[in-house]
């Protein structure tokens, strides 16, 4: 088969150049001996419309949407799936007799993520505080809410967006302050930031846990650095911690079964590959 024929997909975002997804795809494709590709491809905003209407022609079976382009993959599809139209936003693309179908693996990376290394995670649900309302915490309410999961306290800097998130999923969400976030650890059985703070190059996310429950499990979808402040400080408080890198590598699995045909395991072995991209020590 000639390289112009191998059937390839891709990550479009803006900017892509450090997306970690073509490692993971090509690890896949390898390990499972499939002819084919995956790469980076970058597409300005103002592009990205005109480059999906045109999708069917061009040269990818499929694609992996990041920001700032998942509200824009929703608008372009011919058909999105029951979590892309819940959250509006698409993640993953493919074809089906040349139409454009979208779907959202965002939240079942995230709870796949905690399934793994806290199977029990979910067993007793609770209240959960949410930081951040944009397109990540959309896809981590969703899950907390069919986990059952109440309430689900949002909390963002600007009241106006947490609350842009309960008109969207209703109960059991819950719009909150940064004022309110004190009060509300000392009952939370689960705690997610979703905001950028904490993120390499970024302000560290700063919250005294001295008052939670010591059963309250910390996550965070930053993995980069993969212990990021909060969890730092959830460790040293006692409490259990889920790092964001299984996320990435759970929602890329879905996309990878579209596209190839095989279901992909997420294995310990990938999770070193990722790590050693990022300079970290498995």
């Amino acid at each position: 088969m000639s390289a112009s024929k191998i059937p390839t997909a891709a990550v479009l975002g803006w900017p892509i150049k450090h997306s970690r997804s073509p490692l993971i795809h090509r690890h896949w494709l390898t390990r499972y001996g499939i002819e084919g590709d995956y790469v980076r491809h970058a597409v300005a905003p103002e592009e990205i419309g005109e480059f999906l209407s045109g999708f069917a022609g061009g040269p990818f079976i499929g694609a992996n949407v990041t920001v700032p382009h998942k509200e824009a993959a929703f608008a372009a599809v011919a058909k999105a799936d029951a979590v892309a139209t819940a959250l509006g936003a698409v993640n993953t693309l493919w074809l089906e007799k040349g139409d454009l179908i979208g779907s959202n693996t965002d939240a079942l990376g995230f709870l796949a993520n905690l399934d793994q290394y806290v199977p029990d995670f979910g067993a007793g649900g609770g209240p959960a505080i949410v930081l951040g309302a944009g397109g990540a915490a959309r896809a981590v309410i969703h899950a907390l809410k069919t986990r059952g999961f109440a309430p689900v306290y949002v909390v963002n800097r600007s009241l106006d967006r947490a609350e842009a998130m309960v008109t969207r999923f209703g109960p059991p969400v819950v719009a909150a302050t940064w004022q309110d976030v004190p009060g509300l650890l000392k009952e939370a059985t689960l705690l997610v930031n979703t905001t950028s703070l904490g993120m390499e190059g970024q302000p560290p996310l700063e919250i005294d846990l001295e008052p939670v429950q010591d059963t309250m499990l910390v996550t965070d979808i930053v993995y980069a650095p993969l212990e990021t402040p909060l969890l730092k400080a959830a460790r040293v408080r006692g409490l259990a911690t889920v790092d964001g890198l299984g996320m990435l590598l759970h929602q890329a699995a879905p996309g990878f079964e579209r596209w190839f045909g095989v279901r992909p395991e997420v294995t310990d072995e990938l999770r070193r590959i990722i790590l050693s991209d990022m300079g970290v020590a498995a």
